[in-house]
């Protein structure tokens, strides 16, 4: 037998009746009254256990039949919108969670665009205006454990995270600017920071009722799921930071609110938090020892922000590493990073085959560990710290980037002081100071601890002190001179100085006159102002005189290429280098020739092959420059030699002439440049004396030199200059064959380990697409191609270096113009 229906069961089941089936506006309105009755706040509320039955069992019926009764005619039967807004209030003063979850279910189920849609909408975001999402969540914090309904909390959390994409879905082009994204996670926020006031003053009362932050851990871990930790928690981190200043109660329940995160949410949340965080006192406060107690946490704090991760900026990595170290309890845990830091700087592997921006990264996380650790702390693993230091100062220094080996001296210079204080200090000359290690080398010292970002910036060097004047005692008191003393009267500080800046000095040896001259004085000579005299006129007299630089060219380029600084003669090696291109530009294949042999011989030094490399690659630039011959027979006109002075002062006939030009009006002008002149490209006829000898013997080790082994330096820039003089020979009669020998080349190396040498691959085959007809690619070198751009992708998606990324790219997007630009030639 059913029970008996209770009185409230019976009057909402009447006045759904009645709200279903009347026209008659005061009826219906008299009827929402009665039921108002059952919300409160009314002149004469129903019973509080009435108002409990209603809430719990009968108000989603109630709201749903609303619902579905709305339409304009409905709306419309009591004047100056009486019954829509006496229709609103159930939304807005009834329970929040039920109202929000028919609201939501409404929208989804109506189709768009429509009256009842955009009323409904609007309601929305009403709702969320009047502060009734706070109301949701609180209604569940206060939920006792053995009264949770853990499907109405799921489905609460996937609406209340999901509004935006599910209101856009609904409403597109109609969708209201309460529900974009960047304005709804700010409002969440806001709404969460009130429901943990409410919780802190519960919490205050005495006795008051037992609450439960678990579903604003749930709704900040979706949203920084959803990738939306900039929007919620730029709101609510800056709010947390000013309650925590110095409330112990506020700091538990941020505590617990960050512990009650779920574990597949905890990263995004953590990244969040410390990325918006203002210093480690800050993520201290919010935290706590959260490391200590989620095995998450700790992942991701001290293995995923560290290892898996480089994005972070140094005042992020500051800061994490900051809170590890400012608790007792934490402290082990930056040791243990430490090691795990240093023992990622010293693999071998991971210089190879991690970005350079991550190397950067984790060498920062390095000194900021350093700053905070003591000596105490570093005592128990310094022999193990010292072996992973060397071992990647070691791995640095042999690579081919200048950047990375710069890093290792920087990082090794720093850390050698703190792992060993008592061995002598550790100190390299050969890197200039940038921006990164001046910005390394502050990371040394410890950080003061602060909220702001400006107090956590770094610290500012103080000037320097004057040198005192040697009138001042160590006391600090000048002496006082005697009145008409020698020094006063001696003083020529009045007089203005004389520029100088034009003057040369005078040399006692005389400028030799001739190319043979020049080879004598550089073999034989020992008088140095003769011998620097010589080096600094041999180009000139090699671009003047071409038919005696002929009769002793690879005399001279052997003197040159093995000519040493005898003298501290200033721009050395730029003038050496000079005069060796000048000597190959004028004799080019017999010159080149020489080169090339001499690059695979034994006894040179690599920075005398990389020599010439470069001046293999100058020189044939040189000759592809098109009106090159006009300027040499111009150059090469006898005269009178012009002093260095007369190319920085204008003579007065350029001073008229640019008076004349400004003061004259013309109506017309052509223009005033005149193009190059017309002539065949010299680099034709003698590509093959600079290419081919250089490709064919870089697999074939000598006793002093290994390209495929300890060399790879060299063999980097042997790939560049190969890509250059493969892009130098466009329209040359010998480009395919250089081609296809270079695209052989690269595919034998294309797996290196080393990243100077990938790029230089890269920018090869680059080189082959741009200088190699399209129609002759597709002719003689089709399989070629095919692997190189299955190779090109890969190296695209995969390399971890960036600029071999780009450059993969580049080389694709060429393959991609060449077939675009030979369809339309092929036939249908």
């Amino acid at each position: 037998m059913d029970p008996v229906p209770s009185s409230v069961r019976l009057t909402v089941r009447e006045a759904v009746h009645t709200l279903s089936s009347s026209e008659d506006g005061g009826c219906i309105f008299s009827t929402l009254g009665s039921l108002k009755r059952y919300l409160g706040g009314t002149e004469n509320p129903a019973l509080p256990g009435e108002q409990e039955e209603f809430a719990r069992v009968h108000f989603s019926a109630v709201l749903r039949c609303l619902v579905s009764k709305l339409n304009p005619d409905w709306l419309g039967l009591l004047p100056n919108g009486q019954l829509e807004e006496l229709w609103a209030s159930f939304f807005l003063e009834g329970p929040a969670d039920q109202a929000f979850l028919v609201l939501m279910e409404a929208l989804e189920d109506t189709p768009g665009p429509s009256f009842r849609l955009m009323k409904m909408a609007r309601l929305l975001a009403r709702f969320l205006k009047a502060g009734r999402m706070a109301a949701v969540m609180e209604g569940q914090c206060r939920q006792q454990a053995e009264l949770a309904f853990p499907l109405l909390q799921e489905a609460l959390l996937t609406k209340v995270v999901g509004l935006p994409d599910r209101l856009g879905n609904c409403l597109q082009h109609e969708n209201l600017a309460e529900f974009f994204p960047q304005n709804y996670f700010p409002l969440l926020g806001e709404e969460a920071v009130r429901v943990l006031q409410a919780v802190v003053d519960s919490l205050r009362v005495l006795g008051g009722l037992d609450c439960s932050v678990s579903f604003v851990s749930q709704v900040v871990g979706k949203a920084c799921v959803y990738g939306r930790q900039k929007e919620i928690l730029g709101v609510l981190v800056p709010r947390l930071t000013a309650l925590t200043q110095g409330s112990c109660l506020w700091q538990r329940v941020c505590w617990r609110l960050v512990e009650c995160v779920p574990d597949r949410a905890m990263e995004a949340v953590l990244t969040g938090l410390v990325e918006t965080a203002a210093g480690p006192q800050v993520l201290a406060r919010l935290l706590g020892n959260l490391v200590l107690k989620s095995k998450k946490a700790r992942f991701v704090m001290t293995q995923k922000l560290l290892f898996l991760q480089y994005r972070y900026t140094t005042p992020v990595l500051q800061s994490l590493l900051g809170y590890l170290a400012m608790d007792s309890q934490r402290r082990p845990l930056l040791v243990q990073a430490l090691k795990e830091l240093m023992e990622t700087w010293g693999s071998s592997s991971a210089i190879r085959h991690a970005p350079l921006a991550q190397q950067c990264y984790v060498s920062k996380a390095v000194l900021i560990c350093l700053a905070h650790l003591g000596d105490a702390e570093l005592q128990d693993s310094r022999d193990e710290l010292l072996a992973s230091l060397m071992a990647g100062v070691k791995c640095r220094l042999d690579s081919s980037l200048p950047a990375v080996r710069r890093l290792g001296m920087v990082v090794a210079e720093v850390a050698s002081a703190r792992i060993h204080p008592e061995g002598p200090p550790l100190k390299f000359q050969q890197y200039e100071e940038d921006e990164l290690s001046c910005e390394m080398l502050a990371l040394a010292t410890p950080q003061p601890a602060a909220d702001s970002p400006s107090e956590a910036g770094p610290p500012v060097t103080p000037v320097a002190a004057e040198t005192p004047d040697k009138q001042t005692v160590e006391g600090g008191v000048p002496q006082v001179r005697p009145q008409g003393s020698d020094s006063e009267l001696d003083s020529d500080d009045e007089f203005v100085p004389y520029d100088m800046s034009g003057d040369q000095e005078l040399k006692s040896g005389k400028v030799p006159m001739y190319v043979r001259d020049c080879v004598e004085a550089l073999t034989t000579s020992e008088d140095w102002e003769r011998w620097e005299a010589a080096l600094r006129a041999l180009e000139g007299l090699v671009v003047r005189s071409p038919a005696a630089t002929r009769e002793v060219s690879v005399e001279l380029a052997q003197v040159l290429l093995h000519l040493e600084e005898k003298t501290s003669v200033a721009g050395f090696e730029g003038l050496r280098q000079r005069a060796l291109v000048a000597v190959t530009v004028t004799d080019p294949a017999r010159v080149a020739e020489y080169l090339t042999s001499q690059f695979y011989a034994i006894n040179y030094s690599l920075r005398q092959r990389m020599d010439i490399l470069d001046v293999l690659a100058l020189a044939a630039q040189e000759l592809s420059r098109p009106g090159r011959l006009g300027r040499t027979s111009q150059c090469g006109s006898p005269g009178p030699t012009c002093p260095p002075s007369c190319t920085v002062a204008p003579t007065w006939r350029a001073v008229v002439d640019e008076r004349i030009r400004r003061k004259t009006r013309r109506f017309s002008k052509g223009s005033s440049r005149r193009g190059p002149a017309g002539s065949p490209n010299e680099f034709n006829s003698v590509a093959g004396y600079f290419f081919l000898p250089l490709i064919q013997g870089f697999d074939r080790p000598l006793v002093t030199f290994d390209l495929l082994g300890d060399d790879q330096l060299v063999l980097g820039r042997l790939a560049h200059t190969l890509g250059a003089l493969m892009y130098l020979a466009v329209n040359t009669t010998v480009a395919v064959s250089m081609g296809k020998a270079l695209l052989e080349f690269v595919w034998a190396l294309r797996f290196h380990g080393d990243t100077y040498v990938r790029r230089g691959l890269l920018s090869a085959v680059s080189s082959v697409l741009l200088s190699v007809p399209a129609e002759r690619l597709l002719e003689d070198l089709p399989d070629e191609l095919l692997e190189a751009r299955s190779w090109l992708a890969d190296v695209a998606e995969k390399d971890p270096d960036e600029d071999c990324r780009m450059l993969a790219v580049k080389a694709l997007l060429l393959l991609e113009k060449l077939k675009d630009k030979l369809l339309p030639l092929s036939p249908p």
